[in-house]
């Protein structure tokens, strides 16, 4: 990443002063002022950040999704938090899902006993598909 000015006092007069936990330190020569280089983090695509909201919004727990797209709980947390979304709740239904490839998924259709109950969604994951059936609690 490259430097254009001093974050303290915005001068663009600055010496390279030393490296500090392998990134390269400077000082500014107006303010004395030190500083480093920002350290750029990993950054998730996109699609898995809108896919993990999908499956958040589908009923799925922060674990269930981490195992699935493998991306952390604790991120997908975060994500929920920032955009603020709001599950709704309806504890008459509770999803259930299946990982299923081109072929599995037209002989789960082919079957009518499968396409009765309370609702599916396909998505695809990849180069799968991932299947989630809605299905009433029985009392």
């Amino acid at each position: 990443m490259k430097i254009d000015l001093c974050p303290n006092c915005g001068s663009d007069s600055y010496v390279k002063s030393g490296i500090v936990n392998d990134r390269q330190r400077y000082r500014c020569k107006s303010c004395n002022y030190y500083f480093t280089v920002n350290k750029l983090g990993k950054k998730i695509d996109d699609y898995y950040v809108n896919k993990a909201l999908q499956l958040y919004l589908e009923g799925l727990t922060y674990r269930e999704i981490e195992r699935i797209l493998g991306i952390s709980h604790v991120s997908i947390m975060n994500w929920v938090k920032k955009y603020n979304i709001k599950r709704p709740y309806n504890s008459a239904y509770h999803p259930t899902y299946k990982i299923l490839n081109a072929e599995e998924l037209s002989l789960f259709f082919s079957n009518a006993k499968n396409l009765s109950g309370a609702g599916a969604l396909v998505t695809e994951l990849g180069d799968k598909f991932m299947l989630i059936k809605w299905e009433r609690f029985k009392d």
